[in-house]
């Protein structure tokens, strides 16, 4: 079946039920996203399909429609999506392993909601969980992002 991955159409050879996390990491070796918990309660494995945020864990590659992007398409090292150059700059990430999930979301809000308050984002990014608990430092980050996006 054919799939198109950051904009670049993929053959893949894999069985329609097969999640889509593990068609992007074992089968296209896009490792950014992230297997967390499996059942999409975590976060972790959030990409986007035509600009929403899904979790990768419970879509069927079979059942996919839409252009995936994943967090080694939002941006690269060369020019940094508002939300990735704002999570370095606020030094969000400790362990790091949520983080793609939680940058994903972000964008994926911010392409809909411009300028959110502190209670839409906290809504936004209730489903991806950090166990290093840097909520605060999220959301500043997606303050920064905002504003930034908002300049530009």
């Amino acid at each position: 079946m054919q799939i198109t991955v950051n904009g670049i159409p993929r053959e893949v050879d894999a069985s329609p039920d097969t999640p889509l996390l593990w068609v992007l990491r074992d089968t296209l070796g896009l490792t950014g996203t992230k297997y967390g918990c499996g059942v999409a309660q975590c976060g972790a494995c959030t990409v986007h399909i035509d600009g929403e945020a899904v979790r990768s864990c419970q879509v069927a590659v079979g059942d996919l429609a839409g252009n995936v992007t994943t967090i080694e398409g939002l941006g690269t090292p060369e020019s940094l999506h508002a939300v990735q150059a704002a999570w370095v700059a606020h030094q969000v990430a400790q362990c790091g392993y949520c983080q793609s999930g939680q940058i994903m979301q972000a964008a994926a809000l911010l392409a809909t909601t411009p300028d959110p308050s502190d209670d839409e984002i906290d809504a936004a990014m209730s489903g991806n969980l950090c166990r290093c608990g840097t909520y605060p430092r999220i959301r500043a980050a997606v303050k920064a992002a905002a504003q930034s996006m908002q300049e530009t």
